[in-house]
């Protein structure tokens, strides 16, 4: 088994919750959401993100606008919808009890090693 491929499952895993999440505050084009996964060390390409984009589009979580760039082509903007406010907020609970089952395992597997 490789290291590798159980790395990048756990990544995909929390993928769709932390681009929610980055769109929480404000709309945003793919570029900056890519920056801001990348910043946080979760590797991602265009090639990933634009079919979950759509996937989150069409499953009405997202919702997008085009809006004129002074550098460029127009961009596209994706931001939550509120269907896609309460679907983060219910993930955002599910992950911190997902985080705290974690901890809780892992930890007491280390003192029951001591």
């Amino acid at each position: 088994m490789k290291i590798e491929n159980t790395k990048a499952q756990m990544r995909k895993g929390v993928l769709e919750y932390c681009i929610l999440s980055v769109l929480r505050d404000e709309d945003a084009y793919v570029a900056e959401i890519l920056d801001t996964l990348k910043d946080a060390k979760l590797l991602v390409v265009e090639g990933t993100i634009y079919p979950l984009l759509t996937r989150l589009k069409n499953a009405g979580l997202l919702s997008y606008r085009w809006e004129e760039s002074t550098s460029g082509p127009p961009r596209k903007y994706y931001g939550l919808t509120d269907t896609g406010r309460l679907f983060l907020t219910e993930l955002s609970s599910t992950w911190e009890e997902l985080q705290t089952a974690v901890n809780i395992v892992t930890t007491q597997k280390k003192k029951n090693h001591e």
